[in-house]
């Protein structure tokens, strides 16, 4: 997969996971990565793991402190660095019945989109000064079906705002050469869990969830770091408001 070269990729939740993986798919491919993280002892364990394959800068934020998502937004909009790629990789999933939700627990999921709103908003200012750009939003098969084991009405009205977004900013950006795609992916094996399993427990459950997927297995985070790379890239030029199915078959059917 090709790449244009001067365009440094910005991934906001890039410390762990899908966005780990990507980042570290981006750096093999010759790409300058940017990824900001909150927990600080992870995000330097990432930066030190990924140093080995480029050029990579680490940054901690809280996504929740919008005071300094704010002042991260308005630093993007006005730096010489080009951000020509975007993946907004940062999630929360925390399966609670609709009747039990609190607002806090609303707020932990929509605030989390607020954020990714703000960060965006800047992105697309840089990129529109530097000539355009490709941006790859991670929603979720939750936003497109319901699955009663796994209760998740704020989760899936964050993620289905998110995919929305995803085919609004397509149609606004695509006359200043920026692309908007989406993934939607089923269960993966990433920390996102650790807010509900422990992780004595984490193989185990995740591979109760193997026989959802039509394919055989939970996914990989690199199963998703492969898609987001293929929509960054040049080869998805004429790809944009698309929110690709990377699920092991779910949205197909189940077993």
């Amino acid at each position: 997969m090709t790449f244009f070269s001067n365009g440094t990729a910005l991934i906001i939740g890039g410390s762990s996971g899908m966005g780990f993986e990507t980042a570290k798919q981006l750096l093999q491919a010759g790409v300058k990565v940017e990824v900001l993280g909150n927990n600080p002892n992870k995000l330097n364990a990432a930066v030190d793991e990924l140093s080995t394959l480029g050029e990579i800068k680490g940054l901690q934020i809280d996504l929740y402190d919008i005071k300094a998502v704010e002042q991260l937004a308005y630093s993007i909009a006005s730096k010489d660095t080009h951000y020509g790629y975007l993946v907004n990789a940062a999630g929360y999933f925390s399966p609670t019945p609709f009747v039990e939700h609190t607002i806090a627990d609303y707020d932990k999921y929509h605030d989390l989109n607020k954020a990714t709103f703000i960060l965006t908003q800047a992105v697309v200012k840089n990129m529109q000064r530097f000539g355009g750009g490709n941006i790859v939003n991670i929603g979720s098969m939750w936003a497109k079906q319901a699955i009663k084991a796994t209760p998740s009405s704020a989760y899936s009205m964050a993620k289905a705002g998110l995919h929305a977004l995803t085919q609004h900013l397509a149609m606004e950006l695509g006359e200043v050469n920026i692309r908007v795609n989406a993934v939607a992916p089923a269960v993966v094996q990433t920390p996102i869990y650790e807010s509900f399993i422990a992780p004595k427990d984490m193989q185990k459950v995740l591979a109760s969830f193997n026989d959802f997927h039509p394919i055989g297995r939970v996914g990989e985070p690199l199963d998703i770091a492969h898609s987001i790379l293929f929509l960054l890239s040049d080869e998805a030029s004429w790809i944009t408001g698309t929110i690709m199915d990377v699920d092991g078959g779910v949205m197909a059917g189940r077993n």
